[in-house]
């Protein structure tokens, strides 16, 4: 662990829980939660890989999924290599759905694979987790119930980018700052985004 001096200098990190005056939607089923990291430009991916180094943010989104299914497409899954542990894996694998491994649960679509993961997480009280790639967050933003975004400090090159979406559509409930410690190419916010009730 760090001495608090190395903590308060190196990393900085801040927890900022707001009180939106917006109603936030509540939901009976499981919630569906988007989790990206995203760069100024929007780029998630470059050539079927992260295009940054952060082991800081990796924590988090471990923390953010242990325990509830992940729905993924396939090129996600192929850059994993192989299952994250501790959690559902559910891959959206148009054509090929039956060449995934061993306790890995393979889909042709994406309705069948939210589906699945509705009906795990109700089971664990938890809920479903979309992590990627660009095609499927595309597909499922406009219903999603919360989005987990990191935005990293830089504009990389890539070939994959989150959507654009209207922030208005979402009230931001937490934001928590990290410096790049020793293993992060790049400073990072860590932010929750709840998506609002509808307009009466």
């Amino acid at each position: 662990c760090f001495h608090q001096t190395d903590a308060v200098s190196r990393r900085r990190s801040s927890v900022n829980h707001k009180k939106p005056q917006d109603q936030v939607i509540f939901m009976n089923s499981p919630l569906l939660v988007l989790i990206a990291a995203r760069g100024r430009n929007g780029v998630i991916g470059a050539a079927g890989a992260l295009p940054w180094r952060l082991a800081s943010d990796l924590r988090q989104f471990r923390a953010a999924t242990l325990g509830n299914p992940v729905v993924m497409g396939r090129k996600t899954w192929d850059s994993l290599g192989k299952a994250l542990p501790g959690r559902p894996n559910l891959v959206v694998s148009r054509g090929h759905a039956d060449a995934l491994a061993e306790g890995v649960w393979g889909f042709s679509d994406l309705e069948a694979a939210l589906a699945a993961g509705r009906a795990m997480a109700w089971r664990t009280g938890g809920h479903v987790c979309v992590i990627g790639g660009g095609q499927l967050y595309a597909e499922t933003i406009a219903r999603a119930d919360r989005l987990i975004l990191t935005e990293v400090d830089a504009a990389p090159e890539g070939d994959a980018w989150f959507p654009a979406f209207d922030e208005r559509d979402f009230a931001e409930v937490a934001r928590q700052s990290f410096a790049a410690g020793p293993k992060d190419d790049h400073a990072f916010t860590v932010r929750t985004l709840d998506r609002l009730r509808p307009a009466a």
